[in-house]
């Protein structure tokens, strides 16, 4: 399946992405408690979470046919992107050049989008606080999403990571031969780089015979530096350095495993 099928009509696979990340931090007291919370709305509001997603359309090679956009209080940003293949040339009465009939298009259209919310979220409890990001791609053609998962990662400060990939529906060869997939996939893992897994300890759940893939990543080393909130690590005595670096790691434990572990 290396290369380009050959195919009669319009490709009406449908290839789902849904991806979520979590950002785990120590937030002390109240305060800082609050001030990661804004921290987080400032930094991934729906203003560079649309910068995000439109660079996610350009590199799968679709159309951005309609944004929106929405910053909710007291926290947390959705954006909702609609797409067209390139392949899709649309007229200005969002008729279809090419022999593809008006129906078909808004089917595609239906059928083709990506979405992003954000969930902040802390315990006062437990001085834990998190940040979760779902994205999920819909596309329908020659588009797939997972050529996406490098960038995606790099732009969110990604501890534990749960990816979801499915393909649905059929297409046909120039025979007539119903194509239920369209390109080569063992696992999610084969379309992230090397140097990426390097950082986490991943594991798949897929059924081959369903087109489901699932793969989890976990943060392999993480540095307790890099999860405390406005508190420099030198200022905390050893042994609670420890306490904290041990909840740290039970929360991504119990966030990767999906279940309170302990």
């Amino acid at each position: 399946m290396s290369e380009k099928l050959k195919l009669y009509g319009f490709n009406n696979l449908t290839k789902s992405l849904s991806f979520n990340i979590y950002d785990v931090c120590y937030a002390k007291t109240p305060r800082e408690q609050r001030d990661y919370i804004k921290y987080i709305d400032e930094q991934y509001n729906s203003e560079r979470l649309t910068k995000i997603l439109t660079n996610v359309a350009e590199m799968i090679g679709a159309r951005v046919l309609n944004v929106s956009s929405q910053d909710y209080d007291p926290q947390g940003a959705s954006v909702t992107i609609l797409l067209a293949d390139e392949n899709m040339r649309l007229a200005k009465n969002d008729e279809v050049e090419d022999c593809v009939s008006s129906k078909t298009v808004l089917g595609h259209l239906d059928k083709s989008h990506i979405t992003v919310h954000t969930y902040p979220e802390y315990h006062p409890e437990t001085s834990i606080a998190t940040f979760r990001v779902d994205i999920d791609v819909s596309t329908c053609g020659e588009i797939t999403p997972l050529s996406t998962l490098d960038y995606l990662i790099g732009n969110f400060d990604s501890d534990i990571i749960t990816m979801d990939y499915r393909v649905r529906g059929f297409t046909r060869d120039v025979s007539g031969r119903k194509l239920f997939m369209d390109h080569k996939i063992t696992s999610i893992q084969d379309y992230i780089m090397p140097d990426t897994l390097l950082n986490y300890d991943a594991m798949d759940i897929n059924v081959y015979q369903a087109n489901l893939f699932h793969t989890r990543m976990l943060i392999k080393e993480p540095e307790l530096s890099n999860y405390l909130f406005n508190t420099d690590i030198y200022e905390i005595p050893p042994k609670t350095r420890l306490e904290i670096s041990n909840r740290l790691r039970r929360e991504m434990l119990e966030i990767f495993s999906g279940t309170n572990v302990f």
